[in-house]
């Protein structure tokens, strides 16, 4: 029998109780809470593996006995927040099929949005004007996607049979059919003069931290459009603002923010050309991940190191 410990303080529990339990009857699944009448947790040393989002500061060095952190998302920026996480404990990504999915329809039908300017339709209908735009060929249409990661590269993967040009940017060159690569600092600049739909997939790291900026924005080509399903903190607000004030992008669907839930007097919410989505562009399906995580359990239980594990040095 294997302890796992999940702990994601706000969010609802049963489900992902149900999910594991389904799939690892015998397991002792318990839940960490900041209220010490529905804590779960136990006997630290109990404890063999953590699911995690955004984990208390100190929980996780507690459990002297942790053989793997799990993040309950893609990314694990949310993990460097505690200044005592462990040292030599494998910290585990997410990848799983639903989360790919879900994103890649999220960068799909933005994609498509932009392209067709659907945005400008929108306002015209509201405006009740009957006015048509020159149609638009997706041959033509250069679309860029900034990190070719699992989920990156499944977005490139499925923008090509719709005949975009697309291309991608990453630390290391990356070799997927259809896709032009682009790589390291020297490539950033190039990869943006020819991006017309920019969609940020990146991790967010030291070396990431605020990418889009107003120097990167003005590589892109006038009229270009930005799609975040990444982190906000690989935008700077302000610069993002004024290239869209000067007309130099036209427009930007963001689903992250530095902030969340985005403050209420955040010019982007009434910004016309900026599209907010409450951080929805993919969210962990309980059945499905917990798929993941047990395969990986599985795997370290039988003297195998876990899959996609990350690399602390790179921050992903």
């Amino acid at each position: 029998m294997v302890t796992v410990l999940y702990m994601a303080p706000g969010d609802k529990p049963d489900p992902w109780r149900d999910a594991f339990l389904a799939q690892m009857p015998d397991a002792d699944f318990r839940v960490w809470s900041d209220d010490p009448a529905k804590d779960e947790t136990g006997d630290p040393a109990d404890i063999q593996y953590a699911i995690v989002w955004k984990p208390k500061p100190g929980v996780l060095k507690s459990l002297p006995n942790l053989k793997a952190i799990f993040s309950m998302g893609a990314g694990v920026d949310h993990l460097w927040n505690d200044p005592e996480l462990p040292d030599g404990v494998p910290l585990v990504r997410l990848v799983d099929r639903c989360l790919t999915q879900g994103m890649s329809e999220y960068v799909l039908y933005w994609t498509i949005h932009h392209h067709r300017k659907m945005g400008v339709y929108a306002g015209w209908t509201a405006e009740h004007r009957w006015k048509r735009l020159r149609q638009a060929d997706a041959e033509q249409r250069r679309v860029g996607i900034l990190g070719l990661g699992e989920l990156g590269s499944d977005a490139a993967q499925k923008l090509v049979p719709l005949h975009y040009q697309v291309a991608g940017w990453a630390r290391t060159k990356k070799d997927i059919p259809g896709v032009e690569s682009f790589h390291g600092p020297d490539q950033l600049i190039p990869f943006l003069n020819r991006t017309e739909i920019l969609v940020c997939l990146l991790p967010l790291t030291p070396d990431t931290q605020g990418i889009i900026n107003k120097d990167t924005l003005a590589a892109l080509p006038k009229g270009a459009c930005l799609i975040n399903c990444a982190r906000g903190g690989h935008v700077v607000d302000d610069d993002l603002i004024a290239a869209i004030e000067s007309g130099h992008i036209e427009a930007a669907t963001l689903d992250v923010f530095h902030t969340e839930p985005l403050p209420d007097d955040h010019p982007y919410w009434s910004h016309p050309k900026v599209t907010v989505t409450p951080h929805m562009a993919s969210l962990t399906v309980p059945h499905s991940s917990t798929e993941w995580y047990v395969k990986n359990i599985q795997r370290m239980e039988a003297g195998e190191p876990p899959l996609n594990t990350v690399d602390r040095g790179t921050r992903y």
